[in-house]
């Protein structure tokens, strides 16, 4: 039986790719994979339980419960949508993708999320590691200037306090540690498009992909 067809989005912080994958996943019927929201639970979890041994971050990767509902994510019924949003969280998270153990327990409930008619999943490992036989990979970016200022909106828009100048400095410590850890660090898969998003609109960009995606598949979903 032939797999679903998968659209993997890998780039850093604040590149738009988890905005785009979702306009991407609605015009096409997809199903979303919003892999960085797995490693913010984890994250929350270690916070709220001041939890830093390995093997234990290892257990939650494997065991927790959780549900995605729309934009709502829950764990273990709890809403933590808003939870999962904050800066101390997305640091935390950077910290804990570093985990080989962590990034090996999730792998097998990433690719459960891949089903028909098919799936467009975000991250930072998508296309290299992941879905390695992704039909279509896109490795999106932008200026640093441009995504601190996208986080920062996202942020206040949400009601969550922000500073652009701290914001900035931890998108390039995060940035730093992703592209330099040992398992899975962030770099463009060799058959991915890269794509510069700084000048563009989301909704540019989320039509561009769609109609690469489009083209490669002959007009089919």
């Amino acid at each position: 039986m032939t797999a679903a067809p998968v659209i993997a989005i890998d780039g850093p912080s604040a590149s738009g790719k988890g905005t785009i994958a979702r306009r991407v996943a609605d015009e096409l019927s997809f199903h979303y994979l919003e892999s960085g929201a797995l490693y913010r639970l984890i994250a929350l979890v270690s916070l709220r339980d001041r939890m830093r041994a390995e093997k234990a971050l290892a257990e939650v990767a494997e065991r927790m419960a959780v549900d995605f509902v729309g934009e709502q994510i829950f764990l273990s019924n709890q809403d933590v949508t808003l939870d999962v949003r904050s800066e101390e969280v997305s640091r935390r998270a950077s910290e804990v993708a570093k985990i080989p153990e962590v990034r090996k327990r999730l792998l097998k409930r990433q690719r459960a999320f891949r089903r028909p008619p098919g799936l467009v999943a975000d991250g930072r490992d998508m296309g290299t590691v992941v879905f390695p036989d992704a039909t279509l990979k896109l490795f999106l970016t932008a200026s640093p200037e441009v995504r601190a200022e996208r986080r920062y909106k996202q942020l206040i828009d949400k009601g969550i306090p922000a500073n652009l100048r701290s914001l900035s400095r931890d998108l390039a410590e995060r940035d730093a540690r992703d592209r330099n850890r040992a398992v899975a660090p962030l770099v463009p898969a060799p058959d991915s498009q890269v794509l510069d998003s700084s000048a563009l609109s989301i909704d540019a960009v989320a039509e561009l992909i769609v109609r690469w995606y489009r083209e490669r598949t002959g007009g089919l979903r």
